[in-house]
């Protein structure tokens, strides 16, 4: 059961690679108050009736939350009353958050079932003993979300105005909230589903929440023309049993974007009678990510990866989407600009529009909403905490099974300077990258979006690079035949980075064209206003003639396996675009996409790039002190 109707905001099912038939959507109404000096646990508002209301997924910031208050919130409440369903007699009951932002306690008929640090993962409320079917559940949420300190925000602002490349704040509730009921004794968990393309089969690990004797694990394979594989497992052994589904070779079907076809998949759990005691439906895409020589293969065939920057920011939801078509129309209108995936920039996006990846065949990087522990201090100004790896270990363990995702990267622009000490940049840098290794041995891991690169073995190597003149961009982009790329360092020329190594190499941001006819009398310092990188065109058809210029410098590099233009939607001051910020074109999109759907260097059959790089003897770091 849903409570998916059309009075209901963002009704639809919030998890689609793990779906139970059974769920209540608790998104809608909810009383809300402000705690702007984080002292209403001393005042009283976990028992009380909140002063106003709020309109949830919606953050309050948001215009579609009915709040709209952008000044700094250091703490919020919610409250809602919900009964569970009689109907889920005999279920446990859990309680899901998509994400709230930041530090989150919360509540249910006085008692405190669940805290969760981070603004972009779910996380989950076992309800056994506190509300059952067919009782009442107070709901009561406490979200803290300073702007002081360390913490993993991505562009949100900490001072109190838009400016430059950061936006207004996301505080508290801003994904969906929903109970589920689950089989009290043992239950299924989020399964991982890994493709093996070398064999023609999918290993898929199903977690349990117990091991009970006699139990089994069964998975049904199909696509549109039926059932093509079923495997079963005990499931009395382990707490992850494991299957392996033999895709026979005449029902072999590689997912790619050409062609993004999906398997349905079919998960039971059964009793020691031969019960099916839970189920849950999933899906799974055959395809391969391989790192060889120089070159990111797909499904073992070089295939450019033309990326767009998206930032996922909404005029009138911020980082929630109003929604589920804006989020498939974002995509859609990226494709029609020529792209043919995104990086997901500094921020986890919301598990529909992984989902909608993967129904379009929309490459996508998995990365983090990392910006917030810059301290200023000289040579050691990063400081991210432990918590950014538990974090992204969150993401990864949630989007792990999605074919769309063919590459990690949690940290972005941690500028700062290489010396002679190990800093907590060096160590959290190497914890994260290992971590994701550990997490996930099947896709590449870049250590840092552009810099500061400071794992030598990182699988792929990158730089960002916004020159706006055409031909200086193709000069600065020259190097990689002889193993001396582009590498992004300090004002001075002070290195940011361990050297290049022959790793795959792309130019992961560029571009950011300026683009604003509407705001052409704004001067150039005035990036409050209206900004992007560089002189602003002068003309649409200006506009085109760089676009062209810049992306066929790096179409035309044999040993570039790919590129990240910034940007696919203007946000807020930021206009540079291929699309306004309420999604309207800017520009002759046809003429975008023709730009970029040449034939790429990289994609020629046995190209150079496939081949391993030796590189010349790293240079030393220069001294320094931190």
């Amino acid at each position: 059961m849903s409570d998916e109707t059309p009075s209901i905001p963002r009704p639809e099912y919030p998890r689609p690679q793990f779906v139970r038939d059974r769920w209540l959507c608790l998104n809608g109404t909810w009383g809300f108050e402000i705690d702007q000096a984080d002292t209403g646990l001393e005042r009283g508002l976990r028992e009380t009736e909140p002063a106003g209301e709020i309109t949830v997924p919606f953050c309050p910031e948001s215009q579609l939350s009915g709040v709209a208050h952008t000044d700094f919130l250091e703490a919020v409440w919610y409250r809602r009353r919900v009964t569970v369903p009689a109907q889920w007699q005999g279920s446990r009951v859990l309680l899901h958050f998509q994400a709230v932002d930041h530090d989150a306690t919360v509540w249910v008929n006085g008692v405190e079932v669940a805290r969760h640090r981070g603004g972009f993962t779910p996380f989950t409320a076992d309800l056994a003993g506190v509300a059952e079917a067919g009782e009442e559940a107070v709901v009561v949420v406490r979200a803290r979300d300073s702007r002081h300190g360390p913490q993993a925000r991505g562009k949100q602002a900490t001072w109190y105005g838009n400016s430059g490349c950061h936006y207004t704040r996301t505080t508290g509730i801003w994904q969906t909230v929903w109970l589920e009921p689950v089989p009290r004794a043992v239950h299924l968990r989020r399964p991982r589903i890994t493709p093996d393309l070398a064999a023609g089969a999918f290993h898929v690990e199903v977690p349990l929440s117990a091991c009970l004797p006699g139990h089994r694990v069964r998975a049904h394979l199909s696509d549109g023309s039926g059932e093509v594989v079923t495997a079963e497992a005990r499931a009395d052994l382990s707490a992850a049993p494991r299957l392996v589904l033999a895709v026979p070779e005449e029902r072999r079907r590689t997912w790619s974007p050409a062609d993004p076809h999906l398997y349905d998949l079919r998960l039971e759990l059964l009793d020691a009678g031969g019960e099916v005691v839970d189920s849950a439906d999933s899906y799974a895409g055959l395809r391969s990510v391989t790192v060889r020589g120089r070159a990111v293969l797909l499904n073992g065939e070089p295939v450019f990866q033309r990326l767009v920057l998206d930032q996922g920011y909404y005029p009138d939801g911020l980082m929630t989407a109003p929604d589920d078509a804006a989020l498939v129309r974002d995509i859609e209108l990226a494709q029609a600009a020529g792209f043919n995936g995104a990086r997901l920039h500094q921020k986890v996006f919301e598990e529909r529009f992984l989902h909608h990846c993967d129904r379009l065949g929309h490459l996508v990087w998995g990365e983090f909403g990392d910006w917030g522990c810059e301290t200023g201090a000289r040579g050691n100004n990063q400081q991210p905490d432990a918590s950014y790896t538990t974090q992204w270990l969150e993401a990864v363990e949630r989007d792990y099974s999605h074919p769309a995702i063919v590459g990690w990267c949690p940290l972005n622009e941690t500028y700062q300077p290489l010396h002679d000490r190990i800093t907590v940049l060096d160590d959290v840098t190497r914890g994260m990258f290992l971590a994701t290794k550990a997490a996930d041995g099947t896709r590449p891991v870049l250590d840092a979006s552009g810099y500061a690169h400071r794992v030598p073995e990182t699988d792929v190597y990158d730089a960002h690079c916004y020159e706006q003149d055409p031909a200086a961009f193709a000069t600065l982009m020259a190097g990689l035949d002889k193993g001396t790329p582009y590498v992004n360092t300090g004002p001075q020329g002070e290195p940011w980075s361990q050297p290049y190594r022959g790793q795959p190499y792309f130019c992961s941001e560029f571009g950011g064209i300026w683009w604003d006819p509407a705001a052409a009398a704004a001067r150039d310092e005035e990036r409050e206003v209206s900004w992007g990188y560089g002189e602003r065109p002068r003309t649409a058809e200006e506009f085109h003639a760089r676009f062209a210029g810049l992306t066929g410098a790096l179409l035309d590099d044999p040993l570039m396996f790919g590129y990240c233009y910034t940007q696919l939607t203007d946000v807020f001051q930021e206009t540079n675009g291929v699309y306004a910020f309420d999604r309207s074109p800017k520009l002759d999109t046809a003429r975008l996409a023709a730009a970029q759907l040449r034939p790429a260097a990289y994609e020629s059959a046995g190209g150079p790039a496939v081949l391993p790089l030796t590189p010349q003897p790293p240079k030393a770091p220069e001294p320094g002190s931190a």
